[in-house]
Formats: structure tokens, sequence, C-alpha cells
């Protein structure tokens, strides 16, 4: 069998590599596989050219053309699968190389096609140092890096041993070959070596950089997953930080709350002792009954300490308590009309606002036998409830210290909720009052 007969299929093997290479080139757009899709077609051109029995001058010229830029590529790819950036003394070594071998492709173009130079035995003699220069670069970096820990470089360590070994093989051949002038059998042709070297050396490439792009995928992959577990966390923080506010302006709520109505009970004490005083004097069987309702009412006025609405019901019954009180003291002087819809009495209100209004109004109005003060509590269809009495106030100025509609208005605004809208209208003072429903409730 001759060398021709192989030829053919290590241009096979060479050309199949380089589509594979191709279209991963084409998919991931990474430079390396740029790089190597290059250095492979030029070894298969270097085949091809074999393959055509061409003049020698032009065949020479054509290895040369080809050979040497692949070694040039090989200096390259070696810059990536090393990473030689790492090592810039190193890096300007094989720079300078890849250089000296420029050249010297110049020069040997210069040789072969314009000269008779590359007929003589000197050509021949000069063309062995240029050899033994290059198997010695090749063992140089496999001398530096034998014994690297990362896969990928020991994929390039291991194509490039066989690269040399195979040259190495070639290069005795050749000057065997030189001297004794013989006809070879194709297990002794230098190019045979040479060619097995370069299958050799790409098979290993490939598999670097296939284990290369594997890692970076997983790499790739695992730093993917980090983030995703940060963003969550990070998610969850914000979240969880806002729980803190949303839980920290609803503390806020309660305090202001508890404040608020922390600020009625002794005002309502206060103005409570001032009738029992007075009914102590003028009726002591009535100061007595007094003192029963009041402890009633004032169970509820502590109850509502506890909870920031309560059902309307519950607040209804205990305005008709306290106007027990009122009713006391004034007699006929004051009455008192509720014209509430049933279905409205689960519906939510803040506690004590009726007492609020109602106080306000006895407070700020004249309310005799002769002349009753009036107040009425309704609910509208729209759904709120409406607090009304009849305007006629008091000639003398009554000093206030603004607990009542600011502290009702107050309520509201903490619960987000629209404030109540105060009017005159036709003699009367009216307060219109949200009413929420039962679904709404905040703090129950």
């Amino acid at each position: 069998m001759t060398y021709e007969a192989w030829s053919p299929l290590f241009l096979g093997m060479v050309l199949a590599m380089l589509l594979a290479n191709g279209v991963q080139w084409f998919m991931y757009r990474e430079r390396i596989y740029g790089l190597y899709s290059v250095y492979t077609g030029v070894w298969a051109a270097y085949f091809l050219v074999n393959y055509f029995g061409l003049p020698r001058n032009l065949s020479n010229f054509y290895k040369v053309l080809f050979s040497y830029p692949g070694y040039i590529l090989y200096l390259e790819l070696a810059k990536v699968f090393l990473n030689l950036h790492q090592r810039p003394r190193f890096q300007r070594w094989v720079t300078g190389v890849q250089w000296a071998l420029a050249g010297y492709v110049a020069v040997k173009t210069y040789v072969y096609l314009f000269t008779d130079f590359w007929k003589t035995p000197l050509h021949e003699l000069l063309l062995q140092p240029v050899r033994l220069a290059l198997i010695a670069v090749g063992g140089y970096i496999v001398y530096a890096f034998l014994r690297s820990k990362d896969p990928v470089a020991r994929f390039f360590v291991a194509g490039t041993a066989s690269l040399l070994l195979n040259h190495a093989f070639a290069t005795v051949l050749l000057i065997r070959s030189a001297n004794l002038n013989l006809a070879l059998p194709f297990w002794q042709h230098p190019d045979l070596y040479v060619q097995v070297g370069v299958v050799l050396d790409l098979i290993f490439f490939s598999l670097g950089i296939s284990y290369r792009h594997r890692r970076q995928a997983v790499r790739r992959a695992v730093v993917e997953q980090e983030l995703a577990r940060e963003r969550e966390q990070h998610r969850r923080e914000h979240l969880e930080a806002d729980l803190a506010v949303e839980r920290l302006k609803q503390e806020k709520t309660e305090v202001q709350m508890r404040a608020l109505q922390a600020q009625i009970n002794p005002h309502f004490l206060f103005n409570s002792l001032n009738t029992l005083s007075s009914l102590i004097d003028e009726s002591p069987r009535q100061a007595g009954e007094f003192v029963d309702e009041l402890s009633s009412v004032y169970r509820y006025v502590l109850r509502a300490n506890d909870t920031d609405l309560t059902p309307l019901r519950d607040e209804l019954h205990f305005i008709e308590s306290y106007f027990h009180l009122l009713k006391t003291r004034h007699g006929e002087g004051i009455r008192l009309e509720i014209a509430v819809g049933r279905n409205r009495y689960d519906d939510l209100i803040p506690p004590l606002t009726l007492q609020l209004l109602v106080e306000n109004a006895v407070k700020h109005n004249v309310v005799l036998p002769d002349q009753p003060l009036t107040v009425r509590i309704a609910t509208t269809p729209s759904g709120d409830l409406v607090v009304e009495n009849t305007l006629q106030r008091k000639r003398l100025r009554v000093d206030s210290v603004g607990i009542g509609l600011s502290n009702i208005e107050t309520k509201y605004r903490l619960l987000d909720q629209p404030a109540p809208r105060v009017e005159e209208r036709d003699g009367w003072f009216r307060v219109t009052i949200p009413l929420l429903p039962q679904a709404k409730g905040v703090g129950v």
C-alpha cells in the first residue's frame, strides 16, 4: 500500500473535524472556535496539496504557505488554552516566535518562487535547524505545562506531544531519505507521520475545546443559580422589610388610636363627675341612680380602649345609656331620635364617636325645657351615618380644647377612611360619618 492511498483518509478526517468545528463556531461565536477552525482549515489545505501531484517547488511552496501559518495559529491557540495572559513573559516569548515564523514564511516564499536555491544541498541542510527549532519550541511548551492540573492545558499538552513525536519521526526520515536517496515504503514516508501528528493534535485540541466549553457552561449555570438565589434572597429580604414597615405603621396607628381614646376617658369622666356633683345637691336619689348608670356607661368606655372599631349596634346601645345620664340632668331640655336601618347594625364605627358628637351638641348649644335640644341619629341610603342637632348656640363662648370633631377626624385618617363632613343647614348642625362594612374592619 502506498502513501498516496492513505492521504485521502487523513484529508477526510481533517475536513470532518473542520465541518464539526465550523458548526460550533457558528453556534457559539467564541474566538477559540474561530482560531481552531482556521487552524484546521490550514492543515486541510496542506493535506490537499499533498494529494495532488504538483511540481516540487510549488508543492514545497504550498506546504510552507500552509504548514508554518498552522504553527503560528498553534501558538495563538496556546495563548488561549494555557491562559498565557496570566504569564506575560511567556506570552511575549510566544509572540516573538510567531513573528519569527512569519518572517521565515516570507523568506521561503521568495526562495521557492523566484530562485533555484531550493534545489541545492545547502538549502536542504538549512531546513534541518528550522525543523529542530520548531520541535524545541513545542518541547519547551510541553515541559512548561506538563504538570499543569488544568484538564484543558493537559489536552493541549497531549496534542502538542503527539505533534512533536510524529514530527521528530518525520525529521529523522527526511534526513535518512535524503542521505540514502531511496524510494521508501508508505510507513517510512515522512509526510505520513506529519499527517498522523496533525490529526492527533487536532483531536486532542477538539477534546480540549469541548471540555473547556462544557466547563464554562457549568460555571455559567452555577453563577446563574447563585444570582437567582441572591435575587430570591433580596426579594425575600425586601418583602420582609416591607412587612416590617407595615407592622410598624400598624403599631404606630394603634398607638395613636390608643392616645386619642386616652384623651376621651378623662374628658368623659370629668364631665360626668360635674353632672354628679350637681345632682348630689339637687336630688340625692337621682344621684344614686346616676352613679349606677355611670358605672354601666364607663364599663363600655373602658372596653373601648381595646378596639379601634366597634359595631354600630353596640355604639347605639351605649349612646342610649349615655343619653339617660344626660336626661337625668337636663330633663325635657334634650331629646334623642334614632332612625338607623337594621341592615346597618353590623357596620363598624370608631368607639365613642356618637358620645363625642352628642356631648359637643350639649356643650355648645342651649339646653332648656322651653327650648329643647334635639339630637338625631340616622343612616342614609349611601351607607353613611348622620348625627345632627338643632342649632341654638349659647350666647356665651364656651372654651374648647378640640377633643370632639378633631379626635374623630384623626381616627378616620389613621384608618385611611374619608373624613367626616361637617355642615350647617336649615337650622341644624350636621356631621356625616362614613360607616365601615364588617369586611373592612381593622383591629376589631
